[in-house]
């Protein structure tokens, strides 16, 4: 895959952005574990940066995967994680089924806003018994009359104390679990105040991402029509599956250049830091230990790039983005824990960069699919571990 010049233009006006707007309030954002993601999503709005790949009629630019890509990786010059995986929830994780199946109603509603920068969006799937076991939720909706009434809750829920809409995962009916269930689009706040029978439990503190809200969320009785369902009722498994294919592709972009930060930021230290009459630098071991990281770094690039390839050209890479996002987990955790040795104890102290990535990394082997879950399913694609019925 290669970029072309729009691709290289859209990442400029998108790191400038972040040079004058996002990296000089970080460490305040960081401080007070939340960043105002209103102001930030209405700018990138403005620039047109959320809705690279979403329809033009309600005012995507119709461009294709691979520009998602690109923003993604480019989100890494952000210098914390939380940043970037909120940007990536409204992009890539809470809208991709809305776009795709979504009724003209629910796009005019609720994407069209959300690309605009309008309105905060979240994805509700994981709750406090069913995150990797995605087919164990039990937050449900009876039906009475036309409408869909939601009960349950939803746990580990990014940008959900700001969210205006949360695309949630519910069973709607008693079948199997894996066809009993859809997404269903829900309002959360109207006039700056919760609707009825919803509630934030909680706002979850965490040892990483800080300037990323989390929110455990009650829903009580929480009535919506039936029309803001998702497409076909019983589907909803499916087309969050389909939705984690992106997720995962945006995942595995997204450390790409935080990664090499990472390296050269170490890099500049050790040639800065003396140790036993030389310079950090000149020691074989730590030459030779970066030169490795950056070479799994490129080849994680190079599989992210390939993927993202197959998937512009219509092709299913539910194992190639699964592979991107299990080495994408292991590597950002790899990465910055081995440059944090090299910076000694300027390296385990809250300020510095790489011990920031270095708490903000560990959850990519966890948010989105573990690596257990991971290697699941690649074991269900190589046939070498049955598939549910």
């Amino acid at each position: 895959m290669q970029f072309t010049h729009e691709h290289r233009e859209m990442q400029k006006t998108l790191r400038r952005f972040i040079d004058d707007h996002i990296n000089p309030h970080v460490d305040a954002w960081e401080a007070a574990e939340m960043f105002p993601a209103h102001e930030v999503f209405r700018e990138l709005g403005r620039l047109g940066l959320l809705g690279l790949t979403k329809p033009e009629a309600y005012g995507g630019a119709g461009l294709d995967y691979s520009y998602s890509v690109a923003m993604a990786e480019t989100l890494g010059h952000i210098h914390c994680g939380g940043v970037p995986m909120a940007i990536g929830v409204q992009t890539d994780m809470a809208t991709p089924a809305l776009a795709r199946f979504g009724s003209d109603e629910l796009k005019a509603q609720f994407l069209a806003p959300a690309i605009a920068g309008e309105a905060v969006a979240c994805i509700g799937v994981s709750e406090p018994g069913a995150g990797s076991d995605v087919a164990a939720i039990r937050t449900h909706a009876r039906k009475d009359g036309d409408d869909y009434v939601i009960s349950g809750q939803k746990m580990w829920i990014t940008n959900s104390l700001q969210a205006d809409w949360i695309c949630l995962l519910v069973n709607t009916g008693e079948g199997p679990a894996h066809k009993n269930k859809s997404l269903v689009m829900v309002p959360l706040r109207e006039g700056g105040k919760p609707v009825k029978g919803f509630e934030v439990g909680k706002k979850i503190r965490k040892i990483g991402m800080h300037s990323s809200d989390t929110g455990l969320l009650h829903f009580d009785e929480v009535r919506v029509p039936q029309r803001y369902r998702i497409g076909e009722e019983g589907a909803g498994f499916i087309y969050q599956m389909q939705q984690f294919q992106e997720e995962r592709l945006w995942c595995a972009a997204s450390v790409l250049e935080a990664l090499n930060n990472c390296i050269e930021w170490t890099i500049e230290w050790a040639r800065e830091r003396q140790l036993f009459g030389a310079h950090l630098i000149d020691q074989q071991w730590v030459q030779f230990k970066l030169a490795e990281l950056r070479t799994e770094v490129e080849a994680l690039r190079a599989l992210t790039y390939l993927a993202c390839e197959r998937y512009v050209a219509g092709e299913d890479v539910t194992e190639w983005a699964t592979m991107a996002k299990l080495k994408a987990g292991r590597l950002n955790r790899l990465v910055p824990d081995t440059c944090l040795q090299f910076w000694g104890g300027m390296g385990f102290t809250l300020e510095n960069k790489v011990s920031r990535m270095y708490r903000d990394g560990r959850l990519a082997s966890i948010g989105g699919g573990a690596d257990e879950v991971m290697l699941g399913i690649l074991a269900k694609t190589m046939g070498m571990a049955k598939k549910p019925r």
